[in-house]
């Protein structure tokens, strides 16, 4: 026999921690110096150094398993670490996992499926020889009351508790692992507080996870008891019975007093586990949490436990636990259909069970993605196993009637919500005033006591997370509470969702005060039916909010919402409707965002002729009309004629809003780049230099449409040979607009690119080259390659290349500009024909004469028909082909 004695380092995965504490009481009980991690090292040791003293100070006992085997463990280092020095490793076995090629040849006892005194016995025998020690601990199993029950150590993991009536073990419980072993470490860190609640949303697997930890870890109590707690009145009864099971009470005893009897037992006494199942109120279960040095485990939807236990969240699977989950249910379904499932179901466990119930009774994966939209309440009431005791969609329709009953205006809110996004509401901003809001709200938004008591109810009822003030319900629980609203509970519901939008609409888009209030509301927006809309402020925020991502290069967002609503609205108020043509206005923009320059001209055309024939000429809609279609006239090189109206528009502006109203500004603004594009420089600059100190004074130096029109007077002032004085406004625009904007807004880009050309001016060909590299990437990366800004920018870049001497490079960028703005802007746009200009002479300059005369015989023809023979880009045609001429 071999003598007993010595230090043991017991190497473990955490999945297999009962088995290390059961292997380590065991070797310390019979004599041997153990170290186990989850007893010996505590919070502040360096984990690497008191491995690697564990591994020089003695013998390792490694318990194989599956988990052991793992490669991304520590366990793999461990194991290596004392082959590659030849020490002593002494296997046992805890399941059937085959170990890694150079291990096997180890014999390695098992203690799969083995009783007690035989598993003690292979353990020993296996350290330190066959031999049995003194004092070995009573297996239990006895008679008596609890305090009678007591054992030096923990009882084979696996084995039950005399006093034990958890549920049965679930089967197919998948995954977990983490948060079992998190759970295990917190309830025996020897932390003064070994209550934990298991916290989450209704179908996240909340009680599941009790029960599998209950029966993974039962070898560790000698008392296992389960308290159905969503009624409190009913608790008292329930641990009356344990009271009598241990012993502490008898069956006559009156219920108090079997109380009392029970908590003086348990604070006795240790290894014991109260799960307290489905308990919502803190205030109506903490008189029965016990105190002692037990474990209490509670399951809640409501996530305010912090005066009496520790919170643990429960949230959905982990991708991969949702796929092996449908895999084991549905072994036929493929690696990507269970992807796609699991992200439609958002890894909700119960969900997904239900889900593979149905496509085990036969239904296929596109019928059951489509019965999901259609009808996803009836869906999630379908499949619901037997160890769940009702379905996600019921668990839904109990809580809003429950809310119903109790909190009518929670209720509200609950629906309401229903009808917006997946996202944070922001029920905290909704502060301003509503006309006429549903009576079930009207509370809520003004009251902000009221307001929290609903986030607090939402909460607690499990259906949506609460956080800074904002409300969120998962995407299931909402799609779920939208499809069981009947008609008159939608249409309540949908006038509710208007009233909290219109509370918590921060004002004009343009307005950058309002601006670090859009990103929260923009997504509601964005989802709430334009048919639901009734108000004029509610359709109003709804555009705006379209106007909030164009401003930040989004059109492509934007442009699809607002044809729906332009649809929608044309629908439901008529084409000639105020709020239809606000649409219409807005959806013209987005076209011309998006580069669709032919629908938003004949959309802007459309809402100006509506208007007049509507509203009148001098109405302010229809000159703001007048004012964005005289923008598109110049987009399509129609200079002449979008002066003319730039002119008129701004002469009635000034008459009816007065020289200083933005509107007036704006299309001041208009006026002035179309006196430039006319040759009138000095009649642009100087109402440029006016519209720039109006909007000063009245928006202030910081505004994006001040900016937006210093930007043009450096233009005025580079045209007047004032290159220096562009610079140094440019610059400090730049900045601006970098502090108010961002790097990446497109308004900040396209004036890094106007100050790169000005750099170039003052001969700093290699910073203005550096910004203009930096400037385009970005716009590449925001706007697209195709978009106008970003080829304005790219034959930029160009021109820097050609001065510094790599004329292919520039050449090769100009023909691809040049190919891109015919395919977005048309052969005879102007931009198009000045970059055709452009490539014309790189190709004269590189030799290629004859191909540089045929392309500026074609540029010089468009030029004349779109320009006129008198336009000063017209001369320029013929000038170079002239040239060419000559030099052919």
């Amino acid at each position: 026999m071999v003598e007993v004695g010595g230090r043991v380092f017991v190497s473990h995965a955490g999945a297999d921690r009962a088995w290390a504490e059961w292997v380590a009481w065991q070797l310390q009980d019979a004599g041997y110096e153990v170290e186990l991690d989850c007893w010996d090292w505590g919070a502040g040791d360096n984990f690497v150094l008191k491995m690697n003293e564990a591994l020089g100070s003695g013998r390792m006992l490694a318990l194989f398993s599956e988990a052991y085997f793992d490669p991304e463990r520590f366990t793999t280092q461990e194991w290596t670490a004392v082959v590659a020095a030849k020490e002593k490793l002494i296997p046992l076995r805890l399941d059937a996992a085959s170990a890694p090629q150079v291990l096997r040849p180890l014999i390695a006892p098992s203690l799969e499926g083995l009783e007690v005194d035989e598993a003690r016995r292979v353990l020993l025998e296996a350290v330190a020889g066959p031999r049995r020690p003194d004092g070995e601990p009573a297996f239990p199993g006895g008679g008596g009351r609890l305090r009678g029950m007591g054992g030096s150590g923990p009882r084979l993991p696996g084995s039950l508790p005399r006093v034990w009536n958890l549920p049965g073990r679930n089967a197919g419980f998948t995954g977990r692992e983490g948060l079992l072993v998190h759970l295990r470490q917190a309830l025996t860190s020897g932390s003064r507080v070994a209550v934990q609640a298991l916290r989450g949303r209704g179908g996240v697997g909340k009680t599941q996870l009790a029960i599998e930890y209950g029966h993974r870890f039962a070898g560790e109590y000698e008392l296992a008891w389960w308290i159905r707690s969503e009624e409190p009145a009913l608790i008292p009864d329930q641990l009356a019975v344990l009271a009598v099971k241990t012993g502490a009470a008898q069956a006559d005893t009156e219920p108090g007093e079997a109380l009392e009897a029970l908590a003086e037992e348990l604070r006795t006494r240790g290894r014991w586990l109260l799960v307290f199942d489905n308990a919502e109120d803190p205030a109506a279960l903490a008189p029965y949490l016990p105190g002692g040095s037990g474990h209490v485990l509670i399951t809640s939807r409501n996530p305010h436990w912090q005066d009496a236990a520790i919170a643990v969240e429960v949230d959905g699977f982990a991708r991969t636990e949702s796929i092996a989950l449908l895999q084991a249910r549905v072994p036929e379904l493929a690696g990507h259909d269970a992807d796609r499932l699991a992200q439609e179901l958002e890894d909700l466990p119960l969900a997904l069970v239900q889900g593979a119930a149905l496509l085990r009774d036969g239904l296929t994966l596109p019928q059951y993605l489509r019965l999901l939209r259609e009808n996803i309440s009836k869906v999630l009431d379908k499949g619901c196993p037997y160890s769940y005791p009702v379905s996600l969609a019921a668990q839904i329709r109990l809580s809003t009637e429950h809310l119903a009953d109790t909190q009518p205006t929670t209720l509200a809110l609950l629906q309401a919500c229903a009808l917006l996004a997946p996202e944070p509401f922001p029920l905290h901003t909704c502060t301003q005033p509503v006309t006429d809001p549903p009576l079930a709200l009207a509370a809520l938004l003004n009251d902000p006591l009221e307001a929290s008591d609903a986030r607090g109810a939402l909460a607690q009822q499990g259906l949506a997370r609460v956080q800074d003030g904002a409300v969120q319900l998962h995407r299931l629980t909402q799609a779920v509470v939208r499809d069981q609203l009947t008609p008159a509970e939608r249409s309540s519901a949908a006038r509710a969702a208007e009233a909290l939008l219109t509370a918590a609409y921060p004002g004009r888009a343009s307005d950058p005060t309002t601006w670090p209030a859009w990103p929260d509301l923009v997504p509601h927006l964005l989802e709430v039916d334009p048919a639901d809309l009734t108000t004029e402020d509610g359709r109003n925020a709804a555009c705006d909010a379209c106007w909030y991502l164009m401003d930040r290069g989004n059109a492509s967002i934007a442009l699809p919402r607002l044809e729906h609503i332009l649809r929608t609205w044309t629908r439901q108020l008529g084409p000639d409707h105020e709020h239809t043509l606000w649409a219409a206005n807005y959806l013209a923009r987005a076209y011309g965002d998006m580069r669709n320059h032919t629908q938003g001209r004949a959309l802007a055309e459309d809402t100006l002729e509506r208007r007049r024939r509507v509203l009148g000429e001098d109405n302010p809609h229809t000159l703001t009309s007048a004012s964005n279609l005289a923008s598109w006239l110049a987009e399509s090189g129609e200079v002449e004629a979008a002066r003319v109206l730039a002119e008129d528009t701004l002469e009635r502006q000034r008459r009816i809003r007065g020289e200083d109203h933005p509107g007036t500004l704006i299309t001041a603004s208009i006026l002035a780049n179309r006196l430039a594009e006319s040759g009138e420089v000095e009649a642009a600059r100087a109402l440029t230099e006016d519209t720039l100190e109006r909007l000063r004074r009245v928006l202030g130096e910081d505004n994006p449409r001040t900016l937006h029109t210093a930007l043009d007077l450096a233009d005025r002032l580079a045209e007047s040979g004032e290159t220096e004085a562009a610079r140094a406004l440019t610059e400090d625009t730049l900045e601006r607009l970098r502090q108010v904007l961002g790097e990446d807004h497109p308004h900040t880009l396209i004036t890094a690119s106007n100050l790169a050309r000005w750099l170039a001016e003052s001969g700093e060909v290699e910073a203005s080259r550096v910004l203009t590299e930096d400037t385009l990437e970005r716009l590449r990366q925001v706007r697209g390659e195709d978009h106008p800004h970003t080829l304005h920018t790219a034959l930029d870049l160009a021109d820097r290349l050609a001065e510094s001497g790599e004329t292919e490079a520039a050449r090769a960028l100009t023909e691809d500009t040049l190919e891109r703005l015919r395919r977005v802007l048309g052969e005879d746009h102007p931009h198009t024909l000045h970059t055709a200009s452009i490539l014309a002479i790189d190709l004269a300059q590189s030799g290629q004469v004859e191909a540089a005369r045929v392309l500026t015989e074609d540029t010089l023809e468009r030029r004349r028909r779109v320009l006129g023979e008198d336009d000063p880009h017209t001369l320029h045609s013929a000038q170079i082909l002239i040239w060419l001429r000559g030099e052919a």
